[in-house]
């Protein structure tokens, strides 16, 4: 495998772009990439979304996006992987270039959600879980994420106001990022008196849907542009792994499986420890989700990840800086764009462009998506070369 770096990076800002349709809001993304890139010029592009088949009523997304950008005759397809199929994309690409399979590939993660208004938005993302035993009852993904934030608080004895902090840190990170949904601070008072949706979970324990559009330019190291336009960020590792979808053929709840499998496989093709991290892009879809990937990453033991909530660790000034300029639940959730969002944030902070949220000296970082309850999971290990 060669070094694959990420030449270019683009994005829409998160929201809801009632006037912009998947193709508008890809084109923006895409131009943006490649222009960061240089004008590297792709050759494959892959692309990253959950809902656009039932929710825009549109299939075959890589010949609309290519052809809608100038891109017609270029290989281009579509990879799904529920919530975390930005993320999926983005291994494409990976694997292609690093097989020296193409030179130059474009990952783009894009997703609707204002398509559709209303209930039928929560029957269309319980396809991420399993349909014939938890959908069909009417289990929701808030519903699963309910279930395991009762389950951690019972088996732990956790007081239900540690999560407070993890939507307080996320929001007042997306202060500073005008790409975010919600570019305003919460306090633990608002937390608080936040109406509960699904028992124990609240409203600010849950990241919004939004509409939105990344993507990033994949090259070979030696082949990226050298005039110095900003630091070459490596993917240096990759793992993409996946545990059982329904929670009931889970040995065990909170164990979060593929998050662990996946964040060794990511950390030994770097070749660096978990302890080597400068920050940390987790998927804070829920609150609870959060807790429960820093434990399984290998951040903090089973049962104890609720306690790096304290003193400020997960700020970014603290030990371990996550959501850093907002993360799904400020900078907005758009479901399988998502992922690429998370990437395009890091590189920003690894290359230093990311202003009032910069993280001091930062040089590695770990970046997660999640599909479904952790059925899925894509890591990666960015470094700044």
């Amino acid at each position: 495998m060669q070094e694959v770096v990420i030449a270019g990076i683009g994005q829409t800002p998160v929201g809801e772009h009632w006037q912009l349709s998947l193709r508008n809001l890809s084109a923006l993304a895409i131009r943006e990439a490649i222009a960061d890139s240089g004008g590297l010029k792709p050759q494959a592009m892959y692309v990253g979304n959950f809902l656009a088949s039932v929710a825009s009523h549109q299939a075959n997304l890589g010949a609309l996006l290519a052809g809608n950008v100038g891109l017609d005759g270029i290989e281009a397809i579509s990879a799904e992987a529920g919530e975390a199929s930005g993320a999926a994309a983005l291994c494409m690409g990976y694997l292609a270039v690093s097989s020296g399979f193409v030179n130059v590939a474009l990952v783009v993660g894009v997703e609707k959600v204002t398509d559709v208004v209303g209930q039928e938005m929560e029957t269309l993302l319980a396809q991420s879980s399993d349909y014939d035993f938890e959908a069909v009852e009417g289990l929701t993904p808030t519903g699963q994420a309910a279930l395991l934030m009762n389950s951690y608080i019972h088996q732990y004895n956790v007081e239900r106001d540690v999560f407070a902090d993890l939507a307080i840190i996320a929001h007042e990170n997306a202060i500073n990022n005008p790409k975010a949904m919600y570019q305003r601070a919460i306090s633990r008072e608002a937390y608080r008196k936040a109406p509960v949706v699904c028992e124990p979970l609240n409203l600010l324990d849950i990241a919004p849907y939004a509409d939105g559009a990344a993507a990033v330019i994949l090259t070979r190291r030696e082949l990226a542009p050298t005039n110095g336009s900003h630091p070459m960020v490596e993917v240096a590792g990759i793992g993409f792994n996946t545990d059982a979808l329904a929670l009931h053929d889970r040995a065990d709840l909170l164990a979060f499986d593929a998050v662990r499998i996946s964040t060794q496989a990511a950390l030994e093709k770097a070749g660096v420890g978990i302890q080597q991290m400068d920050f940390f892009e987790t998927w804070d879809a829920f609150s609870i989700y959060v807790v429960l990937s820093l434990e399984a990453a290998g951040f903090a033991r089973r049962g104890e990840g609720w306690k790096l909530l304290k003193n400020s660790m997960l700020s970014l000034e603290g030990e371990l800086p996550i959501a850093t300029m907002g993360g799904l639940k400020a900078r907005g959730f758009p479901l399988g764009a998502a992922g690429v969002y998370q990437v395009v944030d890091a590189v920003m902070q690894l290359r230093g462009q990311a202003g009032k949220n910069q993280i001091k000296g930062a040089q590695m970082a770990l970046v997660q998506a999640l599909g479904g309850s952790a059925a899925s999971s894509v890591t990666y290990v960015l470094k700044r070369l």
